[in-house]
């Protein structure tokens, strides 16, 4: 879920004068503005301002007027001169500090809004508006404390409510950002923001049905909220609730094919097999949210020698499949060559991981509090010469950071599997399983083809020893055991149809899936009966904290069974990994390729099917035919030593060859091209 809530009620004018000049043309110009007329009032302001230049309230009026038509310059001057005429003029500052923040001269909007506040402390609207502020430059806490001061001063006020709960889903408060929301709510229900970030807290707070009713509620308010429906059939898919797909998946493809903000780019890759579609989700959301910034001024070419100097920017330092996939990698980059920075901009971490990760790279920094710009001009400064985004369009993105180039190189790489489909992001690291003629049809990034598979891998991964029973795993003592521990999201109902067929054709099989949520759960169960498959057959696997334990009971397991158009990418490594074999059907976008890719790697293309009747013979094949199976047990336990797909030496050489060849064409002023990396010795 990719869905970054902001202040969406900003930046407002206080046109409140301490006192109003008299006369037929003032009254005049002051009923032009309140109509919308705003070029004729400042036309009679200025008319007045021939006879009175040194009113400061004209100035005020008529910069309100120009800030009203986005003139920001023009009105940023006006109210300065209405400040130097009356430096007491607590409005002039607080819209002076209005236009500050649109400009995103972030420290001198604060400032403002400071003055304004020693002026007149009684004015919530400018706490509210400096709130606005901080929350943009990362300094959640003191934001908070700004729209609390607001709330103080107007109990009524819902948009500051609504942006407090904002806030709080940032600090990961969630109570807290529920009840501000409901307080919003109470006040106004008319609010669709209100119910929207509520959906979002009741969701990091697990109550998916209750994020479901008030995404309806949104529904209700506006049906053409941004990414609203996409949100909501997201949260949908996360419980396996199906209701309605159908209906949703046209409004979905109508929507984006008119350009429209209808779904998140990440939730679209899980909701349709079309990477024609994921192409123009991501692209809307691009530039909706995250456009070309050219403030900063375009960036040189790379004309320091020596090092190459790649950042690698992430939400995901910690414990998450990202970083635990990419570990080894970090840490096997040749330090003769390459110097590595880390940009981690994530939730706080205090885990094994994340002690891992500060030693693997040459500079880690903390940059959750720092702003979009700051941390792209940090870049800049420190002179990286590539800039790799790990997080794409995935939750706690800060693709800003690219938007204003943080580098004179940048680079898509494993946490976002499809295009970003905007013209800052350089390249995407892939490879000829994932990204197919077709797909890279639809990609505006040149393509990296890695010889092998694109995902890095641990080799260092530890799976415990201990033999679980079936009894201890909650499994049946007989029978063939199938088993998919990808995120419910990721099951469709064609998915569940054709599991359902092939327990169908084999008895005594089990499938066993990872315990998500309750509501999964049962939505399951009750889909496994509609089929006419003893809901029983389903047995779910609780999350545990050791990953070597949960790494060693995939030995009970016969055959991992994949899913589309979302494959597994973390789970089918880790299958890979202990020796279980992952049988998928390769979807038309990337990532329903990945695991294609990885058994690619490890040289089993036997089980990537080529539709999905194939795919459901072979599992049942598998499932009862004990020497085939075991032939490609075998197989893949010798493989696993031999192959490429966990030789992270070699992997970290093929990438590092990618980096030379990118900075290289950088450095001699060449535009991007296709890299395709040979195989090396």
């Amino acid at each position: 879920m990719v869905l970054k809530l902001r202040s969406l009620f900003k930046a407002k004018a206080n046109d409140e004068p301490a006192s109003t000049p008299v006369g037929e043309t003032f009254a005049r110009a002051q009923s032009l503005q309140k109509s919308g007329d705003f070029e004729a009032a400042i036309r009679l302001y200025d008319e007045l301002l021939g006879d009175k230049g040194s009113d400061a309230e004209i100035h005020y009026k008529r910069a309100n007027a120009f800030n009203s038509l986005g003139r920001w310059e023009t009105a940023l001057a006006g109210y300065d001169r209405a400040i130097a005429l009356d430096p007491t003029f607590a409005h002039a500052f607080c819209n002076r500090g209005a236009v500050l923040e649109r400009l995103e001269r972030w420290s001198d909007a604060l400032s403002s809004y400071d003055r304004a506040i020693a002026l007149n402390p009684g004015d919530g609207l400018t706490y509210y508006n400096r709130g606005s502020v901080l929350k943009a430059q990362q300094r959640l806490d003191e934001a908070l404390g700004s729209y609390d001061q607001a709330i103080a001063r107007r109990p009524d006020y819902v948009e500051a409510y609504i942006n407090r709960g904002h806030v709080l889903q940032g600090l990961r408060r969630h109570k807290d950002a529920v009840a501000s929301y409901d307080k919003a709510i109470d006040l106004s229900a008319r609010y669709v923001e209100a119910f929207q970030g509520r959906g979002l807290s009741l969701l990091d707070l697990g109550r998916h049905e209750a994020a479901i009713a008030s995404y309806n509620q949104a529904l209700v308010l506006d049906a053409d909220q941004k990414y609203l429906l996409g949100v909501r059939r997201h949260a949908q898919m996360k419980i396996c609730d199906w209701s309605g797909l159908d209906a949703d998946m046209e409004r979905l493809a109508e929507g984006v094919r008119a350009l429209k903000p209808v779904c998140t780019p990440f939730a679209m890759l899980s909701l349709v097999d079309s990477p024609e579609l994921h192409s123009l989700t991501a692209r809307i959301w691009a530039q909706q949210e995250c456009p070309p910034d050219e403030v900063l001024g375009t960036i040189p070419a790379s004309s320091r020698g020596g090092k190459i100097r790649i950042g690698y920017f992430s939400a995901d330092f910690r414990t998450h499949p990202v970083s635990l996939l990419a570990a080894e990698l970090f840490e096997s980059h040749d330090r003769s060559q390459f110097e590595t920075i880390a940009f981690a901009f994530g939730r706080e971490a205090d885990d094994f991981t994340r002690g891992r990760l500060q030693k693997a790279f040459d500079r880690f920094v903390d940059v959750r509090d720092r702003s979009d710009r700051e941390v792209a001009v940090l870049a800049r400064e420190i002179g990286v010469d590539i800039a790799v985004d790990l997080s794409g369009f995935t939750e706690g993105n800060r693709t800003g950071i690219f938007a204003l180039r943080a580098a004179p190189v940048q680079v898509s790489f494993l946490g976002y599997p499809g295009t970003m489909a905007t013209a800052y992001m350089d390249y995407l690291i892939g490879d000829r399983a994932v990204i197919s003629p077709e797909v890279q049809r639809y990609c505006t990034e040149k393509i990296v083809y890695l010889p092998d598979s694109f995902l890095p891998n641990d080799s260092t991964r530890v799976v415990a020893d201990t033999v679980y029973s079936r009894e201890q795993l909650g499994l049946p003592k007989s029978g063939f055991v199938f088993c998919c521990f990808n995120n419910a999201y990721k099951i469709t109902p064609a998915v569940f149809d054709g599991w359902m067929r092939i327990l169908s054709r084999t008895t005594g099989s089990v499938l066993w899936l990872a315990q998500n949520n309750p509501e999964s759960m049962h939505n399951l169960r009750m889909e496994a009966a509609r089929r006419g498959v003893d809901a029983r057959r389903l047995v779910f696997a609780d999350r545990w904290p050791s990953a070597a334990e949960h790494l060693a009971r995939h030995r009970a397991a016969g055959l991992f069974l994949d899913t589309t158009p979302y494959n597994a990418h973390a789970t089918a490594s880790d299958a890979l990994w202990t020796g279980l074999p992952v049988l998928t059907c390769p979807g038309e976008g990337f990532a329903g390729r990945v695991a294609a890719s990885l058994l690619r790697a490890i040289d089993l293309p036997e089980l990537v099917a080529a539709t999905t009747a194939e795919y459901e013979d072979l599992a049942v094949n598998l499932a009862t035919d004990a020497d085939l199976l075991e032939g490609v047990r075998q197989k893949l336990a010798r493989n696993r030593v031999s192959a490429p797909l966990f030789d992270t030496a070699r992997f970290t050489r093929n990438l590092e060859s990618a980096y030379t060849r990118m900075h290289a064409r950088n450095r001699a002023a060449l535009p991007p091209d296709h890299v395709f990396i040979e195989p090396s010795a």
